[in-house]
């Protein structure tokens, strides 16, 4: 039972700011969010990639393949958090406010 605790199971949380300026750059990026999504990482929001892994030491493996490919340009940051601590997380769902429908123009056919 020990096996799955909560404080065992890890997230990886990959954060990166990436140039694309050049085709170069943009090149890079997304062959950086390739490897990410090849390695089983999912979006989380646009530049945060999460992971999930059975423990500390399988997460340290796949640490050490996120900063094996890793751009030569851009911030890349790397996060590891408890299943406990990721829990917490409040997400917000923001909605943006939508303008309601004119009424149609009713025809009548004779």
């Amino acid at each position: 039972m020990d096996r799955f605790s909560e404080y065992r199971v890890m997230w990886i949380l990959v954060f990166f700011d990436l140039p694309t300026d050049t085709k170069k750059d943009k090149k890079a990026y997304a062959l950086f969010r390739k490897n990410l999504r090849r390695d089983g990482f999912t979006m989380f929001q646009f530049s945060i990639y999460v992971r999930h892994c059975a423990s500390m030491e399988n997460a340290a493996v796949h640490i050490k393949r996120v900063k094996s490919f890793l751009p030569e340009f851009g911030n890349v940051g790397i996060l590891c958090i408890t299943d406990k601590q990721f829990g917490s997380i409040e997400i917000f769902y923001g909605h943006k406010p939508i303008e309601p429908n004119a009424p149609g123009q009713q025809l009548e056919l004779f």
